[in-house]
């Protein structure tokens, strides 16, 4: 489904962050930053196949992607066979757009080749800490992100999956991630049946920053975005009712608050560890 006709840049601006950034003049990439500035999750696909050749494609263009010193820590594991769907899905029964989507990939961090190549020159891997894993998980970042810019600019709708950290372990085997891959999120993919929603952001005063780092007046600028995030976007749910009850003016603030006072992921540290990494 083809996005509607779009505001000016402008004005998409004004609508995701409340207020637009000090506008430069036209250039000839003004489309794509409309685009990105119009870009929205897609959880509902058409039932249509997407041609292996095209994501093989996409993959082609998100390793084109900027890497930490050309270490290429980064893999993509494009989950075609029904029986790995089968074992896959159903571990989020809460997110039936992952069994919905026409494909499935899990980006990884990979730090194993960067070790085999010390392997293979005799030379001592030096640098056995955090930095390690770190590295590989930004590279695989990296590489999410622009896959989905490729997908959606091709038509395309997307869905970062960072849930596939629930179940890190079961993923990784059944994948088959040997020592010093992980997984660090998966991506639904697939034609998409609905337009989506482009989802209001933070202010940019609150996000970026000249010089230092600056929270003057973050408490008040974030009690604005969530009464005007509620007006615009109201929540359809309050986020562990059950548990913590309701509450009358529920926004952003009281939904993230909610998300991370429930323990989610506490063994995904020893998941790394039992990886080979060391997060000293």
């Amino acid at each position: 489904m083809a996005r509607q006709a779009s505001k000016s840049l402008s004005e998409t601006f004004a609508h995701r962050f409340g207020q637009a950034p000090a506008a430069s003049g036209p250039t000839a990439a003004d489309d794509l930053l409309q685009f990105l500035a119009e870009r929205r999750s897609i959880r509902r696909y058409a039932d249509r196949a997407v041609a292996p050749a095209l994501v093989e494609t996409l993959c082609a263009a998100a390793l084109c992607a900027p890497t930490k010193s050309d270490l290429q820590q980064r893999d993509i594991v494009i989950v075609r066979d029904p029986k790995l769907r089968a074992g896959i899905d159903p571990l989020f029964p809460d997110m039936p757009w992952i069994a919905g989507a026409p494909v499935f990939l899990v980006f990884c961090g990979n730090n194993r080749r960067q070790r085999q190549l010390h392997q293979w020159r005799g030379r001592p891997f030096a640098n056995d800490h955090l930095d390690a894993f770190f590295n590989a998980a930004v590279d695989a970042a990296i590489a999410l992100a622009t896959f989905v810019v490729a997908a959606e600019r091709v038509g395309l709708g997307c869905c970062p999956i960072s849930a596939v950290r629930n179940h890190a372990g079961q993923v990784s085997e059944m994948l088959r991630l040997p020592d010093h891959v992980f997984p660090v999120a998966g991506l639904t993919l697939g034609w998409p049946s609905v337009e989506g929603t482009v989802s209001l952001r933070l202010p940019l005063a609150v996000t970026v920053h000249h010089d230092r780092f600056n929270e003057d007046g973050i408490e008040a600028r974030v009690a604005a975005y969530d009464r005007h995030r509620a007006a615009v976007q109201p929540y359809d749910r309050q986020r562990f009712a059950d548990r913590l009850g309701n509450t009358a003016d529920y926004g952003w603030s009281e939904d993230k608050a909610r998300q991370y006072a429930v323990p989610e992921r506490a063994d995904f540290g020893a998941f790394v560890r039992a990886k080979g990494f060391r997060l000293d």
